[in-house]
C-alpha cells in the first residue's frame, strides 16, 4: 500500500476552519474558541447558532432579531406537508427529512449562493424549519394531522408542542436545548465533510444540507444513538453487561456509542449528557437504561481501557432522549435539527475562498484490456 494513502482520509486535512476545534487527547471541544460546558451552562440553542455562523456572541438586540427571524420562518409549505403524507409511514425519519429539505430548495431562492443576503436567509429557513418537518412526519405517519407552530414558544418548546399537541415541562425543553448545543457542530466529521464537498459545486444549501443529513444518517455516524438504545434494551439488565461485552469482543464487533476517530479520552459531550441525565432523572424519575449505561461503561473500561476506546456523545444522548419519551428513529432527525447550525457555518465559510473538492485516487486496476465481443465471452 503506497505510503500516502490514508483510508478514510485518517488525518488528513481537508480544510482550515474557525467554526470550531477538538482536542482529542484533552478530551476539549469549542465553538468559535468558548469551551462547550461554558455555552451549555450558559448559552442556548440559536445563541450557539448565530455564533457559529457569525463568529461571534451577538447582542441582545442582534439575538432579539436573530430568534425572530427564526419563529417568523418556522411554518412550512402546504406542499410539503402533502409530500410527507405521500411518505410510507414505515420508512425513516431521517430519509423523510432528506427529502423534505431537498424539496425545499424548489420553494426558496437559494441559487445565489454569491448574494449573502440570500444566504442569511437560506440559513434561517433550515433552521427554523428542520423541526417542523421533524415534527410533521412524527405526527403524519401515526395518522394524525400535523400541528403548526406557536410563536409564543421558544425553539424546543415549540417543537416539543409540535410534536404532542402539549406545551412541555420546562425542564424537557431545557433539557432538548442543551442537547442541541452539544450537537450542534463538530469540525471535520462525515456529515460536515459531505456539505462541503457538495457546497464547493455551488450547489443550493437546501441540497447542501440533504447531502449531510444523508451521512448522518449512517450508524458509524449520527444513527449510533439509536443504536445505543437498541443495546442497552437487548442488555437488560446490569448484570447481563459482562457476559454481553465479552461476546460482542470475542467476535470483533463494535460496541455502540464508544469510541471516536478525535477522542482518545472520554468525550467531553457524554460527561455533560450523564449531568443531563441526573438532572433530568431528578424531576422524571429514572430510567432503567441509565443504570445498565453505567454499567457498560463501568465494564467497557475494564476492558477497552488500555485501547482509549471511552465513550462518545451518542452514548449517553438516546438515553436522554428515550426519557423524553422520543420513538428511537428520531434520535437522529433531532441530531440534524442541532447540526444544520454546523453545517451552514462550514457552508458559509466554504464559500469565502470557494475550491471544488476534486480528490485524487490510487488507480489498481488494469490496463489495456481487449474488449471481448459478446458472442465470445
Amino acid at each position: 500500500m503506497p505510503h500516502d494513502f490514508m483510508p478514510g482520509l485518517a488525518g488528513v486535512p481537508a480544510a482550515k476552519s474557525a467554526v470550531s476545534d477538538v482536542d482529542g487527547e484533552r478530551g476539549v471541544l469549542e465553538y468559535r474558541g468558548i469551551r462547550i460546558e461554558d455555552l451549555c451552562a450558559q448559552s442556548s440553542f440559536l445563541e450557539t447558532a448565530y455564533l457559529l455562523l457569525l463568529g461571534r456572541l451577538p447582542s441582545k438586540p442582534e439575538l432579539t432579531q436573530f430568534v425572530i427571524d427564526i419563529t417568523r420562518h418556522r411554518r412550512i409549505k402546504y406542499r410539503i406537508v402533502d409530500l410527507i403524507k405521500c411518505l410510507p409511514e414505515q420508512g425513516h425519519p431521517m430519509d423523510a427529512l432528506q427529502a423534505s429539505v431537498a424539496a425545499l430548495g424548489m420553494f426558496y431562492p437559494g441559487r445565489n449562493v454569491t448574494d449573502q443576503t440570500n444566504n442569511y436567509w437560506s440559513a434561517v429557513r433550515l433552521i427554523a424549519k428542520l423541526p417542523t418537518i421533524v415534527a410533521a412526519y412524527a405526527r403524519l405517519r401515526r395518522g394524525d394531522e400535523q400541528i403548526p407552530p406557536r410563536d409564543d414558544l421558544n425553539f424546543c418548546e415549540n417543537f416539543l408542542y409540535m410534536l404532542s399537541d402539549t406545551v412541555p415541562a420546562t425542564i424537557l425543553a431545557d433539557t432538548l436545548d442543551t442537547c442541541l448545543v452539544l450537537h450542534a457542530e463538530h469540525t471535520m466529521n462525515a456529515s460536515t465533510f459531505t456539505g462541503l464537498v457538495t457546497a464547493s459545486t455551488l450547489a443550493d444549501p437546501y441540497t447542501v444540507v440533504a447531502s449531510s443529513i444523508g451521512t448522518l444518517k449512517g450508524p458509524l455516524h449520527g444513527g449510533a444513538n439509536e443504536e445505543v438504545v437498541a443495546m442497552l434494551k437487548e442488555i437488560g439488565s446490569p448484570a447481563r453487561v459482562r457476559p454481553y461485552l465479552e461476546e460482542k469482543l470475542q467476535r470483533k464487533q463494535k460496541i455502540m456509542g464508544f469510541g471516536h476517530r478525535v477522542y482518545k479520552v472520554k468525550d467531553p459531550r457524554a460527561t455533560i449528557l450523564q449531568q443531563i441525565c441526573e438532572r433530568l432523572f431528578k424531576k422524571c424519575g429514572a430510567s432503567p437504561l441509565y443504570e445498565v449505561a453505567l454499567e457498560v461503561e463501568r465494564v467497557s473500561a475494564e476492558l477497552l481501557g488500555t485501547k482509549k476506546i471511552y465513550p462518545n456523545v451518542d452514548f449517553y444522548s438516546g438515553i436522554v432522549y428515550d426519557r423524553m419519551g422520543l420513538d428511537p428513529d428520531f434520535f437522529t432527525p433531532i441530531f440534524a435539527m442541532a447540526r444544520v447550525a454546523g453545517w451552514l457555518a462550514h457552508w458559509f465559510e466554504q464559500l469565502r475562498e470557494n475550491k471544488l473538492f476534486r480528490p485524487d485516487q490510487i488507480y489498481e486496476g488494469a490496463h489495456n484490456r481487449p474488449y471481448v465481443p459478446i458472442e465470445k465471452r
